[in-house]
């Protein structure tokens, strides 16, 4: 079926296969922010869901010599204040919990920088006179993370809690672009490692294992399969795993209809890929075996956007083989106007 390319296009109507395909295109923008030079005592990002996804991968990279904090709530940590800088981050702009930190975080005396595609936070920061990383709208969130990323080193870099960040991001658009060629769905199956990874995965509950420096792609994986493809997934990390976990697979329940992935970085500490090759010895027979995925690249951000990238292909083929549109999330948009009520 994926090497079908017009049933791949009739089921995937809002490309969201050429929207994977031109990620590379996102580090390059610039938010024409002109930011000075301040002292911060700590950083919080208020977000949720792919609109966190980017400040998790900044804590990994480049990360940062400040606390750096995502808040995923309606109120904000207790220690936010005149010596903070404050990032309410929403694609849509319209997200309740981002917009309730926010309203919270302007009693603080922090410094507030929006990230956003329009919505309210776009009205609010006109409003009030508040930077915005205005990003470009029409995706779904999960697809704009790269956006983000590139938002939150911009402010970071021009505050000068980073240094130059931003400008090895946006050099980097090479090569994320020639990551996907060998993914495209113009390549069959049998020399396409993300279609192959998707039929491994049909009909099973997915669950997504990391170290430390994957953890943020970990989590974008799972919501790429929550999302792209309609399908249930969990993520965790070692070696967190090895303390409760790891126990859970040995007995119950007897059947376990599910698909285990491994993200692994050679540059993790090597006690945790040690952990890795331990665990499977020990829990060889009782789950199902896991799909190895080694990361490619000679850096944390190489491996990182590697990675990235073929979850977001693995995912949207997982979807195309459920024959589903990949785009749309209408349940949550259902959610939505229930709250509304």
């Amino acid at each position: 079926m994926l090497d079908d390319l017009k049933l791949i296009h009739s089921k995937d109507s809002n490309d969201t296969l050429g929207t994977a395909s031109k990620q590379y295109q996102q580090v390059l923008i610039d938010y024409s922010l002109n930011l000075e030079k301040k002292h911060f005592s700590n950083i919080v990002l208020a977000g949720m869901g792919g609109s966190a996804l980017a400040g998790l991968i900044a804590q990994t990279w480049p990360g940062f010599k400040i606390p750096f904090v995502i808040s995923r709530d309606y109120s904000i940590p207790g220690f936010l204040g005149e010596e903070s800088l404050f990032l309410a981050s929403s694609y849509s702009g319209n997200t309740e919990e981002t917009l309730s930190a926010l309203s919270e975080a302007e009693k603080t005396g922090a410094t507030i920088v929006i990230i956003a595609s329009g919505g309210k936070l776009e009205q609010i920061a006109k409003e009030k006179g508040y930077p915005i990383a205005l990003l470009p709208s029409g995706l779904q969130p999960r697809h704009a993370t790269l956006y983000g990323l590139k938002a939150i080193l911009q402010i970071t870099d021009q505050f000068g809690i980073t240094n130059g960040s931003s400008e090895e991001l946006a050099s980097k658009s090479e090569y994320i672009k020639n990551l996907c060629h060998d993914w495209y769905p113009e390549n069959p199956t049998k020399d396409n490692y993300g279609k192959q990874i998707a039929q491994e995965l049909m009909g099973k509950s997915i669950v997504v294992y990391t170290g430390p420096l994957l953890s943020s792609v970990g989590y974008k994986w799972k919501i790429s399969f929550n999302e792209n493809s309609k399908h249930i997934a969990w993520v965790n990390q070692f070696s967190e795993f090895n303390h409760n976990e790891f126990l859970g697979w040995t007995k119950q329940p007897v059947d376990k209809p599910y698909a285990v992935i491994d993200l692994r970085s050679n540059l993790e500490n090597p006690r945790i890929n040690k952990r890795f090759e331990i665990s499977q010895k020990l829990l060889s027979g009782l789950r199902p075996e896991p799909i190895s995925i080694a990361a490619q690249g000679d850096n944390i951000l190489d491996q990182i956007l590697w990675m990235m990238i073929l979850g977001d292909f693995v995912s949207i083929y997982l979807a195309l083989l459920s024959n589903l549109n990949p785009f749309p999330v209408e349940l949550i948009e259902k959610l939505k106007v229930e709250l509304n009520n």
